[in-house]
């Protein structure tokens, strides 16, 4: 793969629209061909990419890399933003090896109209760049949609949903694409359920989209999500609903490898364990 292609397939996607059907409508999107893979089940790709996924979780756990996140609240009558919180971190480790985050940029939160809880400071940490891992497919009904043809990637479309919702746990509902060659999603688009839709208690959650490229040639890292939608706030006590347009982008930039805690085997190539710098 060439580093001018990957530039191009980034650089649609960031364009795209937020969910499923109105993204696959954009210039560089073909038609959704239903007719079955070639040469493998659907169940055999799904089975060999959550295989792919799993080594690149491990891999991305020994990445270091910047992570800009913008939340906003939308006044509908001028299209203006009414509310921000944004923040700018290194995500890196300590000299123990923990995961740590150093804030780089952080005005004032403006939010009035929403207040951001812990869970979904969560998802952009989990659930945003999502993974689909061999631990996981157990959790999920996956199904196959067809072949489309990306920008200039080939890509398998499936449909994923959690099979049940456990209590206290968040899943992935929506669509993945699969690149046809390496078998590892490059671009998601759904949404985090279940949502708590507990009068005054709503914890409410927008339709999102991640958008994947390829680092280091070897795996598609999330490098772009851009969420947006109504929220729905329900009345509580004597007070009146309100329907909120919310819109975050989220940017994992500058990806660089630090440290190593296994030994992942790429093919015949052999990634040596490193350890990270004592201070």
């Amino acid at each position: 793969m060439m580093p001018g292609r990957l530039r191009r397939f980034g650089l649609l996607l960031a364009s795209a629209a937020v969910f499923g059907a109105a993204a696959v409508a954009q210039e560089g999107f073909g038609p959704l061909q239903p007719d079955p893979p070639t040469g493998k089940t659907p169940e055999q790709i799904v089975a060999a990419m959550g295989a792919r996924e799993a080594e690149f979780a491990k891999a991305r756990d020994n990445y270091v890399f910047k992570q800009d996140v913008k939340f906003q609240t939308i006044n509908d009558d001028n299209g203006r933003p009414d509310g921000e919180y944004h923040q700018v971190s290194d995500i890196g480790f300590s000299s123990t090896g923990a995961r740590t985050e150093n804030v780089l940029f952080a005005p004032q939160n403006t939010l009035e109209r929403v207040i951001l809880t812990r869970e979904d400071l969560d998802d952009v940490v989990h659930r945003l760049p999502f993974i689909l891992t061999t631990e996981q497919l157990p959790e999920y009904d996956v199904s196959y949609l067809g072949r489309q043809k990306v920008d200039e990637l080939d890509t398998y479309v499936f449909d994923v949903k959690p099979k049940t919702m456990e209590k206290g746990k968040r899943y992935f509902q929506g669509k993945v694409w699969v690149d046809q060659q390496d078998l590892q999603i490059v671009l998601a688009s759904g949404k985090n359920v279940p949502d708590d839709v507990r009068k005054g208690h709503e914890n409410l959650s927008p339709p999102f989209s991640t958008y994947y490229e390829q680092i280091d040639g070897k795996y598609w890292f999330p490098t772009y999500t851009k969420a947006e939608g109504t929220l729905h706030f329900a009345a509580s006590g004597g007070s009146m609903g309100q329907d909120v347009h919310v819109k975050s982008i989220v940017k994992y930039t500058d990806y660089k490898r630090y440290r190593s805690s296994a030994r992942i085997l790429t093919g015949v190539e052999e990634v040596p364990e490193q350890a990270p710098p004592k201070k």
